[in-house]
């Protein structure tokens, strides 16, 4: 069975599963989702307590797991479901185990595997694929996260989200869908009875965390290392995780360096170079943010948006096992690489086409 993206999963879940279900990516809204799907496939809608058992893969003993899937549950439902997350050194101490239970598999239970990764490489990875239904939880990427979130504001909350609305809340957001969905919730109670439109996306979406990682690039642009550092221990304190932090950095950092690179562009034909807020428009900068944009961006200088690419692509394989740092050392040091000044320069460039 091929893999199932979870958003397909979720949009319409199957009448039955087979014995072992492998949940897989970084994305937690998604797995948490999914896991909810997938228990009211195997044990209903009004879930039998005694039919589900969960299990911490870092605690867990495969004897006690297939000791639960070989019971069935005690009030006659037709299986259990064993539920086993964080599974991922579970499954690399015991993989010839799994692959010989994913053979055979008992009728009495349903295993679900929640893991971050799942390579595909491996005979486990090809016996789930054959047998089983392994269940895709990456955080999607491009178009899908707007036209989810569009879904996801009819189905969750029955509120109508403009096109134009959902792309303004990932641009805000970033591509967390856990935090969206909060955000989403707010949102729904804002608008009561009409549709979600970009007004009050502007007017309510984000609030004083995303005007703190403006603050927060602001400040590293322009060569402030120690305040926005600050700003970004706030933000941590307050709740927010580094890869979260990271997308919503991301987004305005890829869109300054795709504008370093279209502009190296015009220089190497001979173009004359065209207004900075032109470019900026041209690669997605939104007109409510256009001015704080093109302040950074003169702020930051072409010469350090043009690696911005590189080091945001350390920064995120870092984060996802890369680097054995604390995930807050990783982002500071992504901050002070922006803070850097060149050795020629002692204050911003007062315009972008100088380097």
């Amino acid at each position: 069975m091929p893999v199932t993206p979870a958003l397909d999963f979720l949009k319409s879940p199957p009448a039955d599963v087979p014995g072992v279900v492998v949940l897989f990516g970084d994305e937690a809204f998604l797995r948490r989702h999914a896991s909810i799907a997938l228990a009211k496939v195997v044990l209903g809608d009004e879930e039998d307590p005694y039919g589900r058992t969960n299990y911490d893969g870092k605690n867990a003993r495969l004897p006690a797991i297939l000791e639960d899937l070989a019971t069935r549950s005690m009030f006659g439902g037709t299986r259990r479901l064993v539920m086993v997350s964080d599974a991922d050194e579970l499954v690399a101490e015991h993989r010839a185990d799994w692959e010989s239970y994913v053979a055979k598999p008992k009728k009495s239970g349903v295993l679900a595997l929640c893991v971050k990764t799942w390579p595909s490489n491996t005979k486990l990875y090809k016996a789930v694929a054959a047998s089983g239904l392994a269940i895709d939880c990456k955080t999607p990427t491009g178009a899908a996260i707007p036209r989810w979130l569009r879904d996801w504001a009819s189905h969750a909350y029955s509120r109508k989200l403009s096109a134009a609305a959902a792309e303004l809340m990932v641009d805000l957001v970033g591509p967390e869908m856990g935090i969206l969905d909060q955000e989403l919730a707010k949102l729904a109670a804002l608008a009561g009875e009409s549709p979600i439109d970009e007004k009050l996306v502007e007017e309510a979406v984000g609030g004083w965390r995303t005007k703190t990682t403006w603050d927060m690039l602001d400040a590293a642009a322009a060569g402030k290392a120690g305040e926005a550092l600050k700003q970004l221990d706030r933000l941590l304190s307050g709740g927010e995780t580094a890869v979260g932090l990271l997308a919503q950095m991301s987004w305005s950092l890829r869109k300054f360096a795709a504008v370093s690179r279209m502009l190296r562009e015009a220089e190497a034909e001979g173009r004359s170079l065209p207004p900075l807020r032109t470019v900026l428009t041209a690669v997605g900068i939104k007109p409510f943010v256009l001015d704080k944009a093109d302040a950074q961006f003169r702020q930051l200088g072409r010469t350090r948006a043009s690696k911005l690419y590189r080091w945001l692509l350390e920064t995120d394989m870092d984060l996802k096992g890369d680097s054995q740092l604390p995930p807050r050392v990783i982002l500071e040091r992504l901050i002070v690489r922006m803070a850097q000044l060149p050795a020629s320069r002692t204050r911003p460039e007062a315009k972008p086409a100088v380097r």
